[in-house]
């Protein structure tokens, strides 16, 4: 696992000030389109263009099991995350539409399901049977650990070879909305009531106990989480690890990053403890109804593109908000200076 601590370099400032010099000419007030600008001129950094698109896009959803489930924290039965990557392989699911919609390259990867499953598309990269209940023991193993972060790196390895200019990465595990909470919880040391939420859709008796278990669950281990990566081995899915080695990975190969929703952004955060660089990287997509996700884009210092109330997970807001980063580049290239508009400016 020493590759995750491998050299991140900067977006290049060189195509950040040409980018910045080309916004001051177009024909618009300064910081008239807002974000819009900023996106676009992180984009000439980080592809080191004057004219940055974003036209090849990778998405792949991670999905695997938790052993946490058996705590009854999730509104849903644990057989509904196979049920779910069987959805992603025949094209049915919410990101599936949104993939096809902005063309993007899709795949699905088994990164631990209970049973492995024999689908024609469906990438194998398996740690396990799923992960141990993190409420008894250690959610994985240390060569588990391993196995599921460089199920990220491959998938990365996979957007390379495919030219991709953005990496977004999803998850589909039921309860790891509980294990996110609780690594989220570890890593800020805020109040479990705060970081943990309805999920998949609990009322506020379930969301008691699922506190509760967490609570019990970070009691057990307290001695043991000193670090981001024993966190994220104690208390984390192996779909949760696979995003965090992707992240790392696609920082250190300098490909932008289109962050999601609430678990995404606990993983992001888990990537940003252990090679503080990829920051750089990471674009936000949006803000989840997800209880503790405004509290995590905090910690993270972010700024999100998007706030819809979307709580599905899966990558779908992160897709959802590809058409702004499209769009910023857009504008960036293709409006007119003052000067070819032949527009005084004093």
């Amino acid at each position: 696992m020493d590759w995750l601590n491998n050299t991140i370099k900067a977006p290049d400032d060189f195509y950040y000030k040409k980018a910045l010099t080309r916004q001051a000419c177009l024909t618009k007030p300064p910081g008239s389109l807002g974000l819009l600008e900023e996106i676009a001129m992180r984009l000439a950094a980080m592809q080191k263009t004057e004219t940055p698109s974003i036209e090849r896009i990778w998405v792949s959803v991670f999905a695997a099991d938790h052993g946490i489930a058996a705590e009854s924290v999730s509104a849903f039965p644990q057989i509904v995350t196979t049920e779910m990557v069987k959805n992603f392989v025949r094209g049915g699911a919410a990101v599936n539409v949104l993939s096809r919609f902005v063309d993007a390259q899709f795949e699905v990867i088994d990164v631990g399901l209970l049973q492995a499953v024999d689908l024609a598309t469906l990438v194998a990269d398996r740690a396990a049977n799923g992960t141990a209940n993190f409420a008894k023991q250690a959610a994985m193993t240390d060569a588990e650990l391993n196995i599921a972060l460089t199920a990220g790196k491959s998938a990365v390895k996979r957007a390379l070879e495919y030219n991709s200019q953005l990496f977004i990465g999803g998850e589909m595990g039921i309860a790891n909305t509980c294990s996110a909470s609780a690594i989220a919880i570890a890593l800020t040391g805020l109040p479990i009531d705060q970081l943990t939420g309805a999920g998949t859709g609990l009322d506020d008796k379930a969301i008691q106990h699922k506190s509760q278990v967490i609570k019990n669950a970070l009691t057990l281990h307290q001695h043991s989480l000193d670090s981001a990566l024993k966190t994220l081995q104690y208390l984390g899915g192996f779909e949760i690890a696979a995003l965090v080695g992707a992240y790392i990975s696609a920082a250190q190969q300098g490909l932008a990053i289109l962050i999601d929703g609430f678990i995404s952004s606990v993983a992001a955060l888990v990537a940003v403890h252990l090679n503080p660089q990829t920051r750089d990287w990471f674009f936000y997509a949006h803000q989840s109804q997800e209880k503790g996700h405004r509290l995590v884009l905090q910690q993270l210092q972010a700024r999100p593109l998007l706030q819809l109330d979307m709580r599905l997970g899966e990558a779908s807001g992160a897709v959802t908000a590809v058409p702004l980063l499209q769009m910023a580049c857009k504008l960036h290239n293709e409006m007119a200076t003052f000067e070819q508009a032949s527009i005084t400016t004093h």
